[in-house]
């Protein structure tokens, strides 16, 4: 029998392994680094950089382990992680500047006008309400199918319901297929952008009322 995956703290490798081997074919990932020969060196450099946007801002970062190895990964931005106002923000950002100059330079600047394109589709679908944003999940390929997402969304939501501020939880995803999922949950859409042909992105938020 299969044990029980256990919850805990993510560490900067496991979430980049992880996001890397779930994020490989990711619309946003294939838009924003363009054809390559070097991809999947590509998408581990573009990947950290987002980890550690979490990492510097002292955002949540979860993992689910299974026999000593974690298997599945989310990453949260918490209501108010932008604030400058915070007690160490100033130095966190401007370490997030140097991160952020490093892996442009790597990637170039058509990638970096692209992402920009993205984050500005990304920013039209966002929520107008205090919020835990889901700003990546994702689980190994091995792990596909066991359900292992759902631990991870409960885990956003019940930080949103503990949290005097937060009003729900908002994510957004590239793959239609994904919204039905994410409705199953409770979320509902809050907006729909198409970049090109080929992407597109739905804003999802699941109030903290659907908390039974």
């Amino acid at each position: 029998m299969t044990k029980p995956a256990l919850l805990r703290p993510a560490t900067v490798d496991e979430a980049v392994t992880i996001f890397c081997d779930a994020f490989a074919e990711y619309p946003v990932m294939r838009y924003v680094l363009g054809p390559s020969t070097d991809y999947a060196e590509r998408l581990r450099d573009l990947i950290t950089f987002f980890v550690m946007g979490r990492v510097l801002r002292d955002d949540p970062m979860v993992a689910l382990e299974r026999e000593g190895q974690a298997v599945a990964c989310a990453t949260l931005v918490r209501p108010g992680s932008k604030a400058i106002t915070r007690p160490g923000a100033a130095t966190q950002a401007a370490e997030l500047d140097t991160v952020a100059a490093k892996t442009w330079e790597r990637l170039g600047g058509d990638a970096r006008c692209r992402y920009r394109a993205y984050a500005d589709a990304a920013n039209a679908v966002d929520v107008d309400r205090p919020n835990f944003h889901v700003s990546m999940i994702g689980v190994a390929s091995p792990h596909l199918g066991q359900g292992l997402a759902r631990p991870l969304l409960e885990d956003a939501h019940a930080r949103s319901t503990a949290h005097p501020e937060s009003e729900g939880v908002s994510l957004t995803t590239e793959f239609p297929a994904n919204v039905s999922l994410y409705q199953h949950f409770g979320y509902e859409i809050v907006g729909h952008v198409r970049l090109n042909e080929a992407l597109e992105t739905w804003g999802l938020f699941r109030p903290d009322r659907m908390q039974a």
